[in-house]
């Protein structure tokens, strides 16, 4: 029995991959609660007894299943399961959620970076016994963005950059934006500042380039201590926000996950 795991808002999504899947195994071989009349979230009725004998069982990581109390009890029943050797929990990311550490001790499909095509055929090899799954670096990526939407408005953009966990003493960040020198302002709402300089052409990902704003702070950020920063566009037109990347190494930065809030 293959069991997806996923939550009712990313129905759109995963349906498509779920009808896929049942055109490969049958119908009474996988088990999607969009076919069951009820809400998918969690453990309710027949997901119970689904649960308790299938063989596979893919939990659709996003920021939606994440924030669920339901759908949390069901992958954590299955993690049960799995370290017992009864089932293969197999982790799908869909978004640039913030994926639980014990999550990433296991292999996982990266929809969310490689498409959903690619992710329904390594679901298949999975189940094939087929172990096409690359061993890829896992990173814990400890700090967040946010983007405070409760005080932005159209010329001006409030961000927070947050320590989940533990202390970061590298304090260098880039606030990416699509935007010239002349257009836009920026300043680090906390005084921590050290340097803070425009920057044009950052490389942010293949054949792309952004400008921005980088920051270079005094302190390091720790948990309940976030770094904060107010972008305002000078003639008034809608900020145009590419992301944050933050210097991790000497001559080396990344991009960190954005949330709105």
């Amino acid at each position: 029995m293959i069991f997806l795991s996923l939550h009712t808002r990313d129905k759109a999504v995963i349906e498509p991959i779920a009808i896929k899947l049942s055109a490969v195994y049958g119908n009474e071989k996988v088990f999607y609660d969009g076919w069951t009349g009820q809400p998918c979230e969690g453990l309710t009725g027949k997901n119970v007894q689904v649960l308790a004998k299938c063989e596979y069982f893919f939990f659709f990581v996003s920021k939606n299943s994440l924030d669920s109390d339901l759908v949390k009890l069901e992958w954590q029943n299955a993690i049960y399961k799995a370290t017992g050797n009864h089932a293969q929990l197999i982790p799908v990311k869909l978004d640039d959620c913030f994926m639980p550490p014990i999550l990433l001790q296991t292999l996982y499909i990266d929809l969310f970076g490689t498409g959903a095509d690619y992710a329904l055929r390594q679901m298949i090899d999975v189940i094939n016994k087929k172990n096409t799954l690359q061993l890829v670096e896992k990173t814990y990526e400890n700090v967040r963005g946010y983007k405070i939407m409760s005080k932005s408005v159209n010329n001006e953009l409030f961000l927070e950059v947050r320590a989940e966990t533990y202390v970061e003493p590298i304090s260098k960040y880039i606030v990416l934006l699509n935007h010239d020198e002349h257009e836009i302002e920026g300043k680090c709402i906390n005084n921590v500042l050290i340097q803070q300089v425009f920057v044009k052409d950052v490389e942010v990902g293949e054949n792309y380039k952004s400008n921005g704003i980088f920051f270079d702070l005094v302190r390091p950020i720790a948990p309940g201590f976030p770094i904060k920063f107010l972008i305002k566009s000078k003639n008034g037109h809608p900020i145009r926000f590419n992301g944050i990347m933050r210097e991790i190494s000497e001559n080396k930065i990344r991009h960190i996950p954005i949330t709105d809030e």
